[in-house]
């Protein structure tokens, strides 16, 4: 259906659709600061050997790839909305076997139960498209910008309900897991608002679409899903090991929180205007400029580790996640056709969270094991930014001198 012949009440429905997205990535999202706090520093209390600690983290990612498809093809095949609610589901199971395995330190059940809550994480991964599910062209980049936008809430909420819960109880951070629960439980019934249409059952004679040997020849789709992955894995990368590099360093656990605090809110405030900026300069130069900014993050964070040099380069690795991703989102929603989307977004996800998966599980070795130093880690992580840095710069630049791609 053209733009023309969008009715008002298509837009209305979009917009509806956009707005319970929002609330979703807030409060729902507000568990992801929580958990990328904590599980690091429950990981290294837990663990036997230290530069085990990010596994968890590396886990919940995993299992973000793991179900990655699945998710997809749920949603692809039942609706969005069970898609969701089968993330919120995975959320609390996952949180409620980490919340057990604290009270009995033990580390192999809070992995599990880490690996679970990656279904919530691979279920929050499809917010973004499911706002360009009833949105028109013109719409789509603000639409998937402003649900983005909705993570600014969470970047708030999450870190001051850890600092609230971390220790109201004897074991550390089970509190903050049972809060966990909750939300999850409270969050689920947003998405009995969301008005997003089952996909029509495929019909012999119905477009095939291309196969996903077939997507990933495809200049745009390649690209897009490599300038992605860089951007989301670099800024997991680096996270990750912040606040074990901020307690490392001599810093109180609270300002490791406010530090992510700060971070995440960078990640979405740009939000509210990254889809006008797409909209009016074009994906390329929006993930190009994104890939600059990370590339900043990493230059500042090598320069000290007093706190001012913790803020800044969190927050300029916010930005530039942000740019980056958003941009990739974009670009790669704009470059399939319908039949094909299902197949797109879940080979996109299972392939960013894959490099996800190595960038956390990588952070928790680079911090811990590279050096003899908390400082000498923390060099090591934002150093490994560079090649893969390289790599995004490189594919964008290629298909920006292509010329027979349309801008997208």
């Amino acid at each position: 259906m053209s733009d023309a012949t969008l009715t008002t009440t298509d837009h209305s429905r979009a917009k509806r659709n956009v707005t319970i997205l929002v609330l979703a990535q807030a409060i729902l999202g507000a568990q992801m600061p929580m958990i990328f706090t904590m599980a690091g520093l429950a990981g290294q209390s837990l663990a036997s050997n230290p530069c085990w600690a990010t596994l968890p983290i590396s886990l919940m990612v995993g299992g973000s790839m793991v179900f990655a498809n699945p998710v997809s093809w749920v949603m692809q095949t039942y609706g969005r909305r069970v898609g969701f609610w089968l993330g919120t589901l995975g959320g609390t199971i996952g949180a409620a076997i980490s919340a057990y395995a604290l009270t009995q330190a033990d580390f192999t059940i809070f992995l599990l139960g880490s690996f679970l809550m990656g279904l919530y994480q691979s279920s929050q991964g499809f917010f973004r498209f499911a706002a360009a599910d009833t949105a028109s062209a013109e719409f789509r980049p603000k639409a998937i910008s402003y649900v983005m936008a909705g993570g600014l809430a969470s970047a708030v909420i999450g870190p001051q309900l850890f600092n609230v819960t971390n220790d109201a109880m004897v074991v550390p951070f089970l509190g903050a897991y049972l809060t966990i629960i909750a939300i999850n439980l409270l969050g689920s019934f947003l998405f009995l608002g969301l008005d997003i249409p089952k996909p029509p059952k495929p019909h012999v004679d119905d477009p095939k679409g291309r196969t996903r040997r077939e997507l990933l020849r495809d200049p745009v789709i390649a690209v897009a899903i490599i300038c992605g992955m860089v951007s989301y894995a670099l800024m997991n990368l680096v996270m990750t090991s912040t606040p074990l590099a901020v307690v490392g360093c001599g810093f109180e656990t609270d300002m490791a929180g406010n530090v992510v605090t700060a971070h995440v809110l960078a990640m979405f405030v740009p939000s509210f205007f990254t889809g006008h900026l797409i909209a009016r300069f074009g994906t390329r130069k929006v993930i190009a400029t994104g890939l600059a900014i990370l590339g900043l993050a990493g230059i500042v964070a090598l320069q000290g580790v007093e706190l001012e040099n913790f803020f800044i380069a969190l927050i300029l690795l916010g930005i530039g996640w942000n740019f980056g991703f958003i941009g990739a989102t974009t670009m790669l929603s704009g470059a399939h056709a319908p039949e094909e989307r299902g197949r797109v977004q879940g080979m996109n996800d299972m392939i960013v969270f894959g490099c996800v998966t190595i960038a956390s599980l990588a952070s928790g070795g680079l911090m811990n094991c590279s050096g003899g130093s908390a400082v000498e880690g923390w060099s090591a992580v934002n150093l490994a930014m560079v090649p893969f840095l390289a790599l995004a710069g490189a594919s964008l630049i290629w298909l920006m001198m292509r010329p027979h791609d349309d801008l997208v």
